[in-house]
């Protein structure tokens, strides 16, 4: 009798030990699904995609369609940097026809991209057109400075032989009580969360041609990027310091990164 109440106590006790680790589980992925849908790269960057997320004990898929082949790593790369996420299989397809690579058309995509990233310019009130590897550069830009960093970017994405900029410095007029760019910009950066600054840190790194081949690990807490890995020299290690420092959301970037 001892023995019965024993083993039935063993299975009452196994039993509500599964229930709790399977309702553990299932709060898990419910929140997995629901942060990644409130992170800032899903609500701005990949607000016009059709993006599924099911997350199965940490596990999670991503299905649906995106409108550009940069989007489908920046779903994954946000995905995977939030708490309790143990994988990502990123099932997403690219709707519409993806351009070759290193064609004009894709090198048009790589340096919008690329520019969207970075918060010192304006990657909306730029025109970006591609000639056989030569970009041209049109619109508007705040300041000299911009404008000059703006070419900068474009020069270093991969595929692009030369850049012309044909952009206007134009002033801003500030209207009272309006704020200004960097105000914004600093306002932008306290609403950045930690899985979206990843995600938009890994990405900017690999569109650089400069810190394409970095082998870098990216962690972020509370807007403090922490970058660890090998680069060839110490030029290397601080462009990838500036080029982080500009990504929307970074306060601070520790750059732990050894060199030779």
């Amino acid at each position: 009798m001892k023995k019965s109440l024993f083993c039935l106590s063993l299975v009452t006790v196994a039993s509500l030990f599964l229930i709790n680790v399977n309702l553990f589980a299932s709060e898990t992925d419910d929140r997995i699904e629901s942060s990644a849908k409130k992170t800032y790269v899903f609500k701005t960057y990949l607000k016009s995609d059709d993006i599924k997320i099911k997350s199965t004990d940490g596990v999670v898929a991503l299905t649906g369609t995106v409108a550009e082949e940069s989007h489908k790593s920046l779903a994954k790369e946000t995905v995977v940097s939030l708490p309790g996420v143990k994988s990502v299989d990123n099932k997403l397809t690219v709707k519409g026809e993806v351009p070759a690579e290193h064609t004009d058309a894709w090198l048009i995509t790589k340096v919008k991209t690329t520019l969207l990233f970075h918060g010192s310019v304006s990657a909306t009130g730029t025109e970006v057109l591609a000639n056989d590897g030569t970009i041209t550069l049109r619109g508007k830009a705040d300041s000299a400075a911009q404008k000059d960093l703006t070419t900068e970017y474009a020069k270093d994405v991969e595929g692009v032989k030369a850049v012309k900029n044909e952009m206007t410095v134009v002033t801003p007029v500030t209207k009272p009580g309006e704020k200004t760019t960097g105000e914004k910009v600093d306002a932008m950066t306290e609403s950045v969360d930690d899985a979206s600054i990843t995600a938009l840190v890994k990405t900017t790194l690999l569109y650089h041609r400069s810190t394409s081949a970095l082998n870098t690990t990216v962690e972020t807490k509370e807007g403090v990027v922490t970058l660890v890995g090998k680069a060839k020299n110490a030029a290397e290690k601080d462009l990838a310091t500036k080029l982080v420092s500009d990504v929307h959301g970074v306060k601070k970037v520790v750059n732990n990164m050894t060199t030779p």
